[in-house]
């Protein structure tokens, strides 16, 4: 779900026709839209009175907490595991850089604060229990992951709906999103499973409060599957902490470091999650993954991939409102043309990777957001077959189910004002002409009468 990172990715390639320069005209007048337009004022303020209702109802402790500290979270979740140190140290520096950022960056509020603090709590007791378990039984991590199957692309290409349409085959494991927060199974047995489903559904249910608008930009269930950035995020090294809170020296950091630490966990992780259901074939999506083909390859060389495409200019201002709604209530501002910028110089560079990779390999399936649209059980036996992915004989017929529910199909068409975020249409289009053309892929802006799925 990233909203982009930092212009430092495309130094190297964009020169002078960057996002930094000629996508923003008249950028003081378009700033001052951004930030001071009566409408956003009163979104703000409906916001904070939102949160304010929820703090004081007692989800979160309304003081605002200390600055974050590392050594502090650290000592509590030893504490809490009975033990005396961790196994695999290799997350402390990612963890460091966070939290320096979060701190001097973020400008977080209390809740940004706690939540932060809860995630971080909730990743280290998570390792410590990969460690136990591990320790328990080291077979675990020579389980084979053979040839995952890895979706990525543009954002809002509709990638989820396709994901989710997958899964409906039970031959496939995908990571739902209640067993990236509990990879492991209960000690209560399936009471304590249940137990667990509900609580992370009762997250959700909170953040819906706090984000009204986040179901209709990115819908959220604990039973479906959830982007792999979920499962990177538990050893600090995710791009999705760029989308939730504003941590641009942490995102540059890791721009240098690479993702290849963040993938060998990523298949540990998968490792603990296939024992407990073996036999089936492994599909994983996020559209980050583009940021980190070659380290990919490295962990996964038998990996197949999927692109999704879609026409930019029509997405963008959608990733960025995206953006603003996850930062929104953790933050005591956000600028909006900062993240115009973020995702802009994100996808650009996004765009780019793509091209080099298809120029590179002949074995990547490309799909196109219309089709999958027009066609979605063709999209999905396309996939399939490019995978080698022998779908058990109940696939065809839980697609169809699913599919006749209307809530998995209908989505409300959305526009969001790319002038907003300090972007422009015309030359968002010259920037992206390149990508669009290299793929042939359908321009949808100007906005034409049509529905939208994201």
């Amino acid at each position: 779900m990233s909203g982009g990172s930092s212009r430092t990715r495309l130094r190297g390639w964009i020169g002078p026709h960057s996002c930094s320069r000629n996508l923003f005209k008249s950028t003081g007048l378009q700033r001052k839209r951004a930030r001071r337009s009566t409408a956003s004022r009163h979104g703000e303020r409906r916001i904070v009175d939102r949160q304010d209702r929820t703090l004081g109802q007692g989800f979160i402790a309304r003081e605002r907490p200390r600055a974050l500290d590392v050594e502090e979270m650290l000592a509590a979740a030893l504490k809490r595991a009975g033990r005396s140190g961790f196994d695999d140290r290799s997350f402390f520096q990612p963890l460091q850089r966070l939290v320096a950022s979060c701190n001097a960056e973020s400008d977080l509020n209390g809740l940004g604060l706690n939540a932060v603090k809860f995630e971080i709590r909730r990743s280290l007791h998570n390792l410590l229990e990969f460690e136990r378990r591990e320790r328990e039984d080291p077979a675990v991590l020579t389980r084979p992951i053979e040839r995952p199957i890895f979706i990525t692309g543009m954002p809002r290409s509709g990638s989820t709906f396709l994901h989710r349409l997958l899964v409906r085959d039970p031959a496939v494991a995908a990571p739902l999103s209640w067993r990236l927060v509990h990879p492991h199974p209960s000690s209560a047995g399936w009471l304590g499973e249940g137990l667990n489903r509900a609580r992370v559904q009762a997250q959700f249910y909170l953040m819906r409060l706090l984000a009204p608008e986040l179901n209709s930009l990115h819908e959220v269930a604990a039973g479906e599957p959830e982007e792999c950035t979920d499962i990177t995020a538990q050893v600090f090294q995710s791009l999705r902490y760029d989308s939730v809170y504003r941590v641009p020296s942490y995102q540059s950091w890791l721009q240098r470091h690479g993702h290849r630490e963040a993938y060998r966990f990523h298949k540990r992780f998968l490792q603990h999650l296939d024992a407990q259901a073996p036999g089936r074939r492994w599909i994983l999506k996020s559209p980050d993954h583009v940021f980190a083909l070659d380290d990919i390859l490295t962990v996964y060389p038998d990996a197949h991939w999927v692109f999704i495409h879609r026409d930019p200019v029509a997405v963008l201002a959608s990733v960025a409102r995206l953006t603003e709604v996850l930062r929104r209530p953790f933050a005591h501002s956000v600028d909006l043309a900062e993240i115009g910028q973020q995702v802009c110089a994100s996808w650009l560079d996004g765009a780019q990777r793509m091209m080099r990779a298809a120029a590179a390999s002949t074995s990547i399936l490309h799909l196109h957001y219309r089709e999958i649209v027009a066609d979605p059980q063709k999209a999905a036996a396309r996939l399939f077959r490019h995978g080698g992915h022998a779908s058990s004989a109940d696939a065809g017929p839980r697609m169809r189910k699913w599919l006749g529910n209307r809530s998995n199909r209908a989505h409300r068409q959305r526009r969001y004002d790319l002038a907003r975020f300090g972007l422009d249409p015309q030359t968002l289009r010259a920037q992206f002409k390149p990508y669009t053309d290299a793929f042939g892929i359908e321009l949808e802006w100007p906005p034409k009468a049509r529905g939208a799925r994201n």
